[in-house]
């Protein structure tokens, strides 16, 4: 099939135009986008449940992971009519910088795309948007209470609670490891199970359920804050829970900031754009505990499809 072919296709009964098949998007391993519909066609109903309700934003790579890259908040013009969109009212100098049209005002609401389905995540692929970033919460039920209105910037009530580790070099996602084991018990006193997953990056993210603390983003990211700076008072040589750059070569930075409801994540099981057709891969404590090397926790598509195969889906306790 040429580059620039498009083939017609139904998706739960959904008719969407497929282009650009057999384009290379992983230059490294000869992956095309062909590939990637695939993988997120076969990951879906594990990676789904945890989108679904979100607002998303796109990392779209047209040309590759080699190319240049852009996020896409906005929902696209010329989209399907049944991709469900959800809007956000945002304010102040961070709208403006985020708004792709010097039209926008702050005050006027942002339309999100929220995918629900596997016929919005097949038409996201699509696009080459092969990373998905979402935050710590949903929208509300459609029919609920409030789901008809504009979330504010900050977000409705968050249901996860993420820690982010990220190393300074030389440290890598071994010393992330060593960083989560120590989170775990912290979190274990306040009554948090913590589940770990790769960033699909060089990184390490935990998350916890919160549904039912009546916590909003901003106590979130506050007791996330608390525990990053009690582990960089007790484990000064490894970890950092500040952004300063001159601080991190290293060290593992706890990033509790994510917590904020206007900041996104990437979503679990989704793919990263590295050299390789890496992806966001939940992962059990046994194997934090035995990573020796980079590679321990190193997986690509097919390595997320053979383990959910066998293991389903390790995050399916962080679910309604």
């Amino acid at each position: 099939m040429a580059a620039g072919d498009k083939i017609a296709v139904q998706v739960d009964g959904r008719e969407l135009s497929l282009s650009n098949l057999s384009k290379v998007l992983y230059p490294a391993d000869g992956f095309t986008k062909a590939e990637v519909l695939d993988y997120y066609q076969r990951i879906s109903a594990v990676l789904l449940p945890h989108v679904a309700g979100r607002p998303a934003t796109l990392k779209r790579y047209p040309d590759g992971v080699d190319g240049q890259s852009f996020f896409a908040k906005h929902a696209p013009a010329g989209r399907p009519d049944w991709v469900r969109t959800q809007e956000i009212v945002t304010s102040g100098s961070r709208s403006r910088s985020r708004s792709p049209s010097p039209s926008h005002s702050p005050g006027e609401p942002v339309e999100y795309v929220v995918i629900d389905d596997l016929p919005t995540l097949i038409w996201a692929a699509n696009l080459a948007a092969l990373e998905l970033h979402v935050p710590m919460w949903r929208f509300p039920s459609p029919g609920g209470a409030g789901a008809d209105e504009p979330a504010p910037e900050h977000g409705w009530q968050p249901d996860l609670l993420v820690f982010d580790l990220d190393p300074g070099a030389p440290a890598t996602i071994v010393e992330c490891c060593q960083v989560a084991q120590a989170l775990r018990p912290v979190l274990a006193d306040s009554g948090l199970d913590l589940l770990p997953k790769t960033s699909g990056g060089k990184g390490l993210q935990l998350y916890a359920r919160i549904t039912g603390r009546e916590m909003d983003a901003e106590q979130a990211s506050e007791l996330a804050k608390d525990v990053a700076e009690r582990l960089e008072r007790d484990l000064p040589r490894l970890v950092v829970s500040r952004m300063t750059k001159s601080l991190r070569p290293g060290k593992v930075l706890i990033d509790w900031s994510q917590n904020n409801g206007a900041k996104t994540t990437i979503a679990p099981y989704s793919l990263r754009a590295r050299e390789h057709p890496t992806a966001s891969t939940p992962v059990t404590w046994d194997e934090v505990a035995a990573c020796q090397a980079p590679e321990d926790l190193f997986f690509t598509a097919p390595d997320v499809l053979a383990r959910v195969a066998t293991r389903g889906d390790l995050f399916a306790p962080l679910l309604p």
